[in-house]
């Protein structure tokens, strides 16, 4: 017996052959735990929904799966209303910028509402996001994006590899330590990473190597007198190639208190890389990335209940 579809993967499909017709490349993005695809030159995360009550479609969005696609390049979300004729294909830095006005969960889980006339439902009567001009706008997907100064194209690993960055950044930021990080003009939610980091220079260690030190990922620090201790430091390693980054923690090796941490999405090719570094393949972890995304979702979760409470 085939497994049955769920009128909402039934909704998606229907929307992703007809970008095909329009003879659009139709590609998954598999590194994406969402529903994301290659459409053209865009990226969309495609999301479906029956009609609701009051003739209102819901949409539940986590947090962290908006942030990932407002970051890529060329980035929007389709809405499919009950029909693939009534989709509202909308730019997600759009909606990433009005989610502060959007009801959600302790769990970051956004409640996306969208009214019968198409328009995306926030707080405050009758507030609205207008999405006349984004239903069933496929000429959004399929015109060429455009880059400022002939800026080069970054693929879905490099910018996921950014936010994963400014998401290590953030948690060491909110637990209290200083942060630095050596890709000063790689961004996240429209920041320079080294906007973010709160070391501008990487400190010098008496014995670590200062090339390798100064280009690992992420690093955190706490201070000490003049000096800054290293504690905990990131390499973030999406590719299938040869995983360098393991190679660039070990000149923290002689700091035994330092735990190095790699973030991956392949536990396999996680372990085929560590066995070659036997004698120090303990002083290793590896973390998937999408368990970082549900840490940084947690982190910003309980400092804004704790900004509420006041304790």
């Amino acid at each position: 017996m085939e497994p049955k579809i769920s009128p909402s993967d039934l909704l998606a499909n229907s929307f992703l052959e007809m970008a095909k017709q329009f003879n659009a490349n139709v590609e998954l993005i598999k590194v994406l735990k969402s529903r994301t695809f290659k459409i053209g030159d865009a990226n969309v995360l495609v999301r479906a929904s029956s009609e609701g009550k009051n003739k209102r479609y819901f949409f539940g969005i986590n947090y962290i799966t908006v942030e990932e696609i407002a970051n890529l390049e060329n980035p929007f979300i389709a809405f499919i209303c009950g029909s693939v004729e009534k989709t509202v294909i909308i730019p997600a830095k759009i909606l990433f910028n009005h989610l502060h006005q959007i009801s959600h969960d302790r769990n970051g889980e956004y409640k996306i509402n969208i009214d019968q006339d198409l328009n995306i439902v926030l707080s405050g009567r009758g507030n609205r996001i207008e999405c006349n001009q984004f239903v069933n706008n496929w000429s959004l997907l399929l015109a060429p994006p455009i880059f400022e100064d002939n800026k080069k194209p970054t693929t879905v690993e490099e910018s996921l590899h950014s936010v994963l960055q400014g998401r290590l950044l953030e948690i060491g930021n909110v637990r209290g330590y200083h942060t630095f990080c050596p890709d000063k003009s790689k961004k996240f939610n429209e920041r320079n990473l080294d906007e973010i980091a709160t070391l501008q220079t990487c400190p010098e260690l008496q014995f670590s190597n200062y090339d390798l030190l100064r280009q690992i990922d992420v690093l955190w620090f706490k201070p000490r007198g003049n000096n800054f201790i290293p504690e905990y430091a990131f390499e973030v390693e999406l590719s299938t190639g040869v995983w360098s980054g393991v190679g660039r923690m070990a000149t923290l090796l002689d700091y035994a208190n330092v735990q190095l941490y790699v973030i991956a999405n392949d536990s396999k090719k996680y372990t085929q890389v560590i066995n070659s570094f036997t004698e120090y393949q303990e002083r290793y972890r590896f973390i998937a990335n999408n368990l970082v995304s549900e840490l940084y979702s947690a982190e910003l979760n309980l400092r804004e209940l704790r900004t509420n409470i006041g304790l």
